[in-house]
């Protein structure tokens, strides 16, 4: 509640009552219009062409630095870097090691922050040198995010050269921990323990996608992972004592059979199987990981309560079946993963912003949810957006992910997001 009443006074700007929701509307249309007109764009435009080889050299020079997950240190160090380069203000790596600067603004306006996540989901050791195939780039994690990394430079570039000063403190981030076991540690810190966290009142996070991508809602995630242990032995000698393997098979078979909603969304997935020792051998232990997943808080709440109740009399079931005179089958819930809901109303300046921006640029908007770090201030009720920083790509995740280069499209798919930072921080 501290939070909510300190970033009180800056979301009354960014959350317009009700009653004033369609003459925003029709305002943010005008201003948008008037922005990409005007001739101080145009030179942020052009500044975006003109330095359209330094973004890609960006964008390249990241991808291959390594950023798995919990070792993003060097991409950091090395982003902070070019964050004081570009005369950001009280530069830095957090207790958590987010890098993020200050552009300050002249005042009358709130705390906003724009990101993009450093880490990848790549483990340590994977291959990450960019190759290049005519107009495409290829590597694991060179669009999801270093696309947006890439793309916040070229940001405050164009900003920079076309002399634009706003009323809002904007704070770059490039922050950790986005990415699955991450767990939103970095935007988790920055909103919760981070010396800005009092007064922050809107967010952006910039991801792979053109402009008009809005994603203003945060699908919640919950992940388990599920130990089973048993006395173990050998697989022909011990036949017939309980088997920890048989206990999580009745388990994987009652989560298949779990239902859920259609709307909101929910959805579930045992993704990892592990444990055993050999192919002759009872195991002692095996172990799954589970992943729940909602557009709703109360039904992502309800599947997490229907699977945990599953769990025991999978291990009853299986005790009571074979012998447990060596011991019986047990089990542990770990709760590694949790992603909180969140949502950040179609009646938002901030929502309002991103759509006019899109609309003006000739482009229809595409609201929709997402996991993001957006998630995170969402949930604190802080108007929150994951938009596309204006950099396509394709199969993220992917060892072969890529960049199709497309200078004139880029460039104006660039502008529009960053319009959309301009007219939230009051641009002048």
């Amino acid at each position: 509640m501290k939070q909510i009443a300190a970033a009180m006074l800056g979301w009354m700007l960014l959350v317009p009552p009700p009653s004033q929701a369609a003459s925003e509307a029709v305002s943010y249309e005008a201003q948008a219009k008037a922005l990409l007109a005007s001739p101080r764009f145009a030179q942020a435009r052009a500044a975006l062409e003109r330095d359209y080889d330094r973004t890609i050299d960006h964008l390249v020079g990241l991808t291959e630095i390594p950023a798995p997950p919990f070792k993003e240190q060097a991409r950091a160090q090395a982003y902070l870097a070019l964050l004081k380069a570009q005369g950001l203000s009280d530069v830095e790596l957090d207790a958590e090691g987010n890098a993020m600067g200050l552009r300050r603004g002249t005042g009358g306006g709130p705390l906003i922050v724009v990101a993009a996540h450093l880490d990848t989901v790549f483990p340590e050791g994977t291959p990450i040198k960019v190759r290049r195939e005519g107009n495409t780039l290829r590597a694991p994690g060179i669009g999801d995010d270093t696309s947006g990394l890439a793309a916040l430079l070229a940001y405050l570039r164009a900003m920079d050269a076309a002399g634009y000063r706003h009323k809002a403190d904007i704070l770059f981030v490039g922050d950790v921990g986005e990415e699955g076991p991450g767990d939103l540690r970095g935007v988790r810190h920055l909103f919760t323990q981070g010396k800005y966290k009092d007064r922050i009142a809107a967010f952006i996070s910039y991801e792979p996608g053109r402009a008009g991508r809005i994603t203003n809602g945060g699908v919640g995630s919950l992940r388990y992972q599920v130990s089973f242990t048993g006395p173990g032995g050998h697989s022909y000698g011990s036949f017939g004592l309980v088997n920890p393997a048989y206990a999580m098979g009745q388990a994987i078979t009652g989560v298949g059979r779990l239902q859920v909603a259609e709307s909101p969304k929910t959805t579930y997935n045992v993704g990892v199987l592990e444990g055993g020792t050999s192919v002759n051998s009872i195991p002692h232990s095996v172990a799954m990981t589970v992943d729940m997943r909602s557009e709703g808080r109360e039904q992502l709440e309800q599947l997490r309560s229907q699977f945990l109740a599953l769990l025991q009399p999978a291990v009853d079931a299986e005790n009571a079946a074979r012998d447990t005179r060596e011991g019986k089958v047990a089990y542990e819930a770990k709760l590694i993963g949790d992603r909180p809901v969140g949502r950040t109303g179609e009646d938002t300046a901030l929502v309002q912003i991103a759509r006019a921006v899109a609309q003006a640029g000739g482009i229809a908007p595409r609201l929709g949810a997402s996991s993001t770090d957006a998630n995170l201030p969402m949930s604190l009720g802080i108007p929150a957006v994951t938009l596309g920083c204006g950099l396509d790509s394709e199969r993220s995740h992917s060892l072969d992910e890529s960049v199709a280069l497309d200078k004139p499209v880029d460039v104006e798919h660039l502008s529009l997001a960053l319009a959309s930072l301009l007219l939230l921080a009051g641009a002048e």
